[in-house]
């Protein structure tokens, strides 16, 4: 070989090896990775946080997470300090879904791709969206519920106003609900989203619906097992508690108690560690500029977003060992804690 075409050859190799998106073999350094928490408020996000993590750093990828307790604008500052570090993905669990467009507009300037994650950001360049089918959820809760309880008094307890996904529950509850409605078996005689997803908020919105309706309640359709937690206390407080069906979602340690007792009637799991697992796997795959497994798109109001929807399971008094305690998410010891001995789970 000349040395001509050698050189040649080397140049080519090199230009090939610049050119290439940086991996820790390439780069003798971690890949950086943002995941931006909207607020660590009770276990779910924690337990994210940590499925995240522990993913990524098996994958090589270097983690810098934040906790903007519940603050928009601390939010976007903290993105705005992942960027300066050298993050090359962000995951973003936005606080204010509209508002966070701007946080994906700063990431995008700086050539930074974009994971929505669990909450998809509105009117955005989102590369790509990972959360559970929230339709299906809702759906899921409210045909549980109407199947007990196809007559009577029902009372709403929709998520946040700033999170588009809490309409999306909140719009298909009242879709398996608008039937018995229009036939007059079911009445909502309350219906409101909660500020922040809030158990307290909850819990006064369930004492005022007591009060309206004398305590005639056949149901509470609350969105998550927070404030299915906040109502139930409300319940409990006029004798009602285990006489009233109520919702959920997440499987918290608390509702998983409650629903063995008799006082909440069926929550819905979503292996989380299953949906940070992905979102971990997509991070480093968009950092090294490869495709994500995403199966559809969600359209965001600007695009339609590549998305991977994960399937959500239900849960009741029956299946609580063959869910999640099978797969580790709640300890069987930790619930039998909280139950007296003649509600222990065997």
């Amino acid at each position: 070989m000349t040395s001509l075409r050698m050189l040649t050859l080397l140049s080519a190799m090199l230009a090939s090896v610049l050119g290439a998106p940086l991996s820790h073999a390439q780069s003798g350094k971690p890949v950086k990775i943002g995941f931006s928490v909207e607020a660590m408020k009770g276990e779910r996000w924690q337990t994210d946080l940590n499925s995240f993590q522990a993913r990524a750093k098996e994958l090589g990828a270097e983690v810098i997470s934040s906790d903007a307790d519940g603050d928009d604008d601390l939010q976007f500052k903290q993105v705005k300090g992942m960027i300066k570090a050298g993050i090359k993905v962000l995951v973003l669990l936005p606080h204010d879904s509209q508002k966070a467009a701007r946080m994906v507009d700063a990431a995008k300037s700086a050539h930074v791709k974009v994971i929505s994650y669990d909450r998809l950001v509105q009117n955005s360049d989102v590369d790509l969206y990972i959360s559970f089918d929230r339709a299906e959820i809702g759906k899921m809760q409210a045909e549980y519920l109407v199947n007990l309880a196809p007559k009577g008094n029902y009372v709403l307890i929709a998520g946040s106003p700033n999170d588009d996904g809490a309409k999306v529950l909140h719009d298909k509850q009242m879709n398996i609900l608008q039937p018995y409605i229009d036939r007059g078996d079911i009445k909502v005689t309350a219906d409101g989203y909660t500020k922040d997803w809030m158990p307290s908020e909850a819990y006064v919105h369930m004492l005022e619906a007591i009060d309206a309706s004398q305590g005639n309640i056949a149901a509470v359709l609350a969105s998550n097992d927070g404030m299915a937690v906040g109502a139930i206390q409300a319940l409990r407080e006029h004798n009602l508690a285990g006489k009233v069906l109520v919702s959920g979602q997440d499987a918290d340690l608390a509702s998983v108690i409650c629903i063995a007792q008799g006082t909440q009637t069926m929550t819905v799991y979503k292996p989380i560690p299953i949906q940070a697992a992905t979102a971990a796997e997509a991070a480093v795959h968009l950092a090294k500029g490869e495709k994500t497994n995403a199966d559809g798109t969600t359209d965001n109001g600007k695009i339609k977003v590549p998305t991977i929807l994960l399937k959500p399971i239900l849960v009741t008094r029956d299946n609580i060992k063959t869910t999640v305690v099978q797969d580790g998410f709640q300890k069987l010891k930790d619930i039998n804690q909280g139950l007296s001995a003649g509600q222990q789970i065997n």
